[in-house]
């Protein structure tokens, strides 16, 4: 009996050729199935990879708001530190006028102005400047102004008098200067 007869249908040769139960279109799936499988395995391990390097980052980042804080800290608890150790001078040489007695009025002013160039010095060495504005325009940014006063020689709404210096620390304005300022004579 031959194929054809057993199964009443036609079966072509290469079909007969195949071996017993593996269907071409079978075949050709497991090809894919196994490429599928593999793809997913090649996901799987970047996946795997991608969420160990988040881990990683969230670690890292973690540290570096931890490191920034205890920075802070550390800024807020001795940042005066700079400043005060400019200030130690200051303070050696008050004392020292102090435990000296009675002086003569001569040298008493001569320690008065060596003890203010020593202030001088410290604040300029911690970034405070002086705001001197005399002869300047007027700037409500900088300056506060006391009063007004006529005067036939100095341009209008400029600073005639200086009653207060002001100061900045690091460009940013920590007192402004108090003044007099000209106004046109009328």
């Amino acid at each position: 009996m031959s194929a054809n007869e057993a199964g009443g249908r036609d079966v072509p040769a290469a079909a007969a050729a195949e071996p017993a139960g593996v269907l071409p279109e079978t075949g050709a799936g497991l090809v894919e199935l196994e490429r599928l499988q593999q793809s997913l395995a090649d996901s799987e391990e970047r996946a795997r990879s991608h969420w160990e390097q988040y881990l990683r980052a969230v670690a890292e980042l973690d540290n570096v708001r931890k490191r920034a804080q205890r920075d802070i800290e550390s800024a807020n608890r001795y940042g005066l530190e700079k400043f005060a150790a400019e200030l130690l001078p200051v303070k050696d040489s008050l004392e020292a006028a102090v435990k000296s007695g009675p002086a003569d009025p001569q040298s008493l002013r001569e320690g008065q102005q060596a003890t203010l160039q020593l202030l001088s010095r410290a604040l300029e060495k911690v970034g405070v400047t002086v705001i001197d504005p005399h002869g300047e325009p007027f700037d409500p940014a900088r300056h506060e102004a006391m009063m007004a006063q006529e005067s036939a020689s100095a341009e209008p709404n400029s600073v005639l008098q200086v009653v207060q210096p002001g100061y900045e620390l690091n460009g940013r304005l920590l007192r402004p200067a108090r003044v007099i300022v000209s106004r046109a004579p009328g």
